[in-house]
């Protein structure tokens, strides 16, 4: 009884939630992957900043990341999506709009999620350029080899070597802060899982489908990630 009830609920037929909880899947891969992404750019040029020798833009750098790597990343997208949403509000009335005006839920989402992951992103890829061997950028520079071709032969691919471990990490961060988006309202997969507990009253059956869903992706991707740091060491010599 108890087995045919679960295949009844997780099934993808009428009345099944199994749909629901695959498409919120795909949505909560979308929402961290987009995340991800924005959140690379935004460490990429945050880790510039700290590397460029600039005081200003090192202390602006600094201070980025150390407030949203320490502040409640809970709290952080409460701020965007509710501040934000509030002052979206108050210029709509000063063009003569009415009501209440929200962010879109995703879009809040994947520039939340891109803000908290940046400031982890930068502190990876500052470490993974000064895990660079100095001689070989002074060879380079000796020989004299331009900035752009040294950043490609030389910088790009040290540095992704070394920061794919690290990045490896911080998107397994992202995948779970994924889950915190469900405040916006977005449905992905843990606000359906939500809602369907709520519904069926079966929050057992719902909350480890969503586990077992979270751990597929995490597998998949955790995958991906080796499989890139395998193919990066290709003709380094391990000691």
């Amino acid at each position: 009884m108890i087995s045919s009830s679960l295949f009844e609920v997780l099934s993808f037929g009428a009345g099944g939630w199994g749909a629901a909880l695959l498409k919120a899947a795909l949505t909560t891969t979308a929402l961290s992957i987009a995340g991800f992404a924005a959140g690379a750019v935004l460490g990429g040029l945050a880790a510039f900043a700290r590397l460029s020798g600039g005081a200003l833009g090192a202390a602006l750098a600094d201070g980025y990341g150390t407030l949203f790597r320490g502040v409640p990343d809970l709290l952080t997208i409460y701020l965007l999506y509710f501040g934000g949403s509030v002052g979206l509000t108050v210029v709509s009335h000063w063009l003569g709009g009415q009501g209440f005006v929200g962010l879109p839920a995703f879009a809040t989402g994947v520039a939340a999620l891109a803000i908290i992951s940046g400031a982890y992103q930068a502190e990876v890829y500052r470490g993974a350029y000064l895990a660079i061997h100095r001689g070989e950028l002074e060879a380079a520079r000796a020989f004299g080899m331009p900035h752009p071709t040294m950043l490609r032969r030389i910088i790009a691919p040290q540095l992704l070597r070394y920061a794919l471990p690290g990045l490896g990490n911080v998107w397994q961060l992202v995948l779970k802060d994924s889950a915190l988006v469900s405040v916006t309202g977005l449905v992905e997969l843990m606000r359906q899982a939500q809602v369907g507990a709520g519904s069926t009253r079966q929050p057992f059956v719902f909350y480890c489908s969503a586990a077992a869903l979270y751990l597929i992706i995490a597998l998949l991707t955790g995958a991906l990630f080796r499989r890139a740091e395998r193919r990066s060491l290709r003709g380094v010599r391990i000691a």
